[in-house]
């Protein structure tokens, strides 16, 4: 699953659509040789031989679905920036670069980076110490079945629309670059992700997360790289975007002032509180398909630590997406606009046809097939975990042999890979699918987010609460894009402005029912409460850290702090 995010990642309303990267196939095919296509197997070689080999550690349900919580920190760090670095948030934040300039790196620095290192140090004593296997099963022991069973069924839903979204997005970019036909893309890439999960479970997709991390940076970097040295660099770069685009372009803040007129449609207030807050902690803190990763880790220790080691490489990786959308905006100064034939979304496309050899092409293409693996695999993930645990052996067949759930796991991957394959084709219907992903962020996550902040944080939180806060978020933020928004009820100047109103509506009913409905029902008894509520604990919480874990270096509060404040301080050369 991606960040938060929205660009113009277009989709073809129709075979002729001038938005659609199928219509540019013909511009962009790649020059790919035998060389590039050797490249491309081998990775498929190594991402089954990854499976095959995790399936000999699978004996129980916990080793398939949370990798038997034996995982290092370093292992679920690096995967769970991977689950979340899928290619749609790669095109997209290129895409959102070549339009908006600077601004993309708001999704990073205030969009993550806080979230992220709140998840650690707050929330993570609360998931590990209560050994939940699902972020879903954690509101069942907070609040009550009402609860459990609305917010598992969101989340698998959620997760299946969201891998197809990837697998869609897969298919039209590789249309447009090797020539393959959409359907053939969806159905080899989802055949491979179906392969190495249902063999290897949660490990086999997190170690090729692992492997896809750094296949993704191998792609980014030389692109990155040669398109700065094109352009004459950084000072080549800036200023021919401040004498093309205006000196906002390359700020972070410039233009957002309250009443200022922007390409985003939002201000400074919205951006913090629509993005920093609500959204982004909405994404970061109950996505299981992110939650899940640090679930897997070995001990307390390293599951606190598993977002805090990833925000690092978060906090960078930004300027491997940013600057090569900047480059195209330099190359193609029309770009986007009716006098030129690409569209934002084919900034990464064109700077590598433009710019890489064969071989670095080779491994490119890899790349952008590895990010969209690794975000559906991600979701799948999740999916069958969520659908296994939370909705069938919660509901439908309880207290089966374990080899039973593991089965099952397996037989619904098919499923949930086989409902996303049609779910990529629903995914067509859509103008933007980044919009369209940020849309189904802010209808699911930010919801489920107010009920777990208000049932951490707030004792007297009903059992019921928790059923009626996700019912009345969740209506409250689709009442408020689909009546209010698209039928100019009220006037917002973009989705993405309306994605930050319907986050901020959707957070604010859920909070306002969520008291309201404990004022007049029962709270829960305290001594079921312990290592659920925030300053209560629980024996699984009181875990001494691992061998080494103690040293000053793996210190969560100082890798926390110290991410927060090195992002602040990337702002610093953006905000003049």
């Amino acid at each position: 699953m991606q960040t938060p995010t929205d660009s113009v990642l277009a989709s073809p309303a129709s075979p002729a659509s001038p938005a659609s990267p199928t219509y540019l196939a013909a511009e962009l095919r790649l020059p790919t040789n035998w060389l590039d296509y050797t490249i491309l197997a081998i990775y498929f070689v190594v991402v089954l031989g990854i499976g095959f080999a995790a399936r000999r550690s699978v004996k129980t349900s916990l080793d398939f679905f949370l990798s038997g919580r034996s995982l290092p920190a370093w292992v679920t760090g690096l995967a769970f920036v991977a689950a979340n670095l899928g290619a749609t948030e790669i095109l997209g934040m290129a895409a959102n670069s070549a339009q908006y300039g600077v601004y993309t790196v708001h999704w990073y620095w205030i969009g993550a980076i806080p979230a992220m290192v709140f998840l650690g140090l707050v929330m993570m004593p609360f998931y590990y110490g209560s050994k939940v296997r699902s972020v879903p099963e954690f509101l069942l022991l907070r609040f009550d079945k009402g609860a459990h069973l609305l917010s598992s069924v969101l989340f698998a839903f959620a997760a299946v629309l969201i891998a197809g979204v990837n697998l869609y997005a897969l298919a039209i970019v590789v249309e447009a670059l090797l020539g393959w036909p959409e359907w053939v893309s969806i159905v080899v890439a989802g055949a491979f992700v179906l392969a190495y999960i249902t063999l290897g479970g949660l490990s086999s997709a997190i170690y090729n997360e692992v492997l896809q991390l750094f296949v993704i940076l191998a792609a980014l970097i030389p692109l990155t790289v040669l398109g700065l040295k094109k352009v004459g660099g950084w000072d080549g770069l800036t200023d021919s975007l401040t004498a093309s685009h205006g000196g906002d372009f390359t700020t972070a803040w410039g233009g957002t002032g309250i009443g200022s007129a922007n390409p985003l449609g939002a201000n400074w207030l919205t951006i913090v509180l629509g993005l920093g807050f609500v959204l982004s902690f909405g994404y970061w803190t109950t996505n299981f398909a992110e939650v899940q990763r640090a679930l897997s880790a070995k001990n307390a220790s390293a599951a606190k630590r598993t977002p805090l080691i990833a925000a690092f490489p978060k906090i960078f990786i930004v300027f491997l997406v940013m600057i090569p959308g900047l480059v195209a905006a330099v190359l193609v100064p029309k770009i986007g606009t009716s006098g030129s034939d690409l569209q934002y979304n084919d900034a990464i496309p064109y700077l590598m046809e433009d710019l890489l050899p064969n071989g670095v092409l080779g491994i490119a293409v890899t790349g952008l097939l590895a990010a969209f693996m690794a975000g559906m695999a991600a979701n799948i993930s999740s999916f069958n975990t969520v659908f296994t645990n939370d909705i069938w052996g919660k509901y439908v067949k309880r207290d089966e042999e374990d080899a039973y759930y593991v089965r099952f796991g397996r037989l619904i991957t098919a499923i949930g890979v086989l409902a996303s394959i049609g779910t990529a084709f629903l995914a067509s219907s859509f103008s933007n699918i980044m919009s369209y992903l940020q849309t189904l962020f802010s209808f699911f996550n930010v919801p489920m987010f107010v009920v777990f902040i208000v049932g951490m944080f707030w004792r007297r939180a009903s059992m019921k609460s928790g059923f009626w806060g996700l019912l009345a978020g969740t209506t409250a933020a689709m009442v408020n894009y689909f009546v209010l928004y698209k039928q100019d009820v009220i006037g917002i100047p973009s989705d993405q402005g309306a994605n930050f109103v319907s986050a901020i509506a959707g957070f604010v009913a859920g909070a306002v029912v969520m008291v309201a409905v404990s004022l007049f029902t029962a709270p829960k008894p305290a001594k079921e409460l312990q290592g659920l509520v925030y300053g209560t604990s629980s024996p699984g919480m009181e875990e001494p850290p691992g061998e080494g874990d103690d040293a000053w270096y793996r210190r969560p509060a100082l890798l926390g702090w110290g991410a927060v404040i090195l992002a602040a301080a990337c702002y610093i050369p953006f905000s003049f």
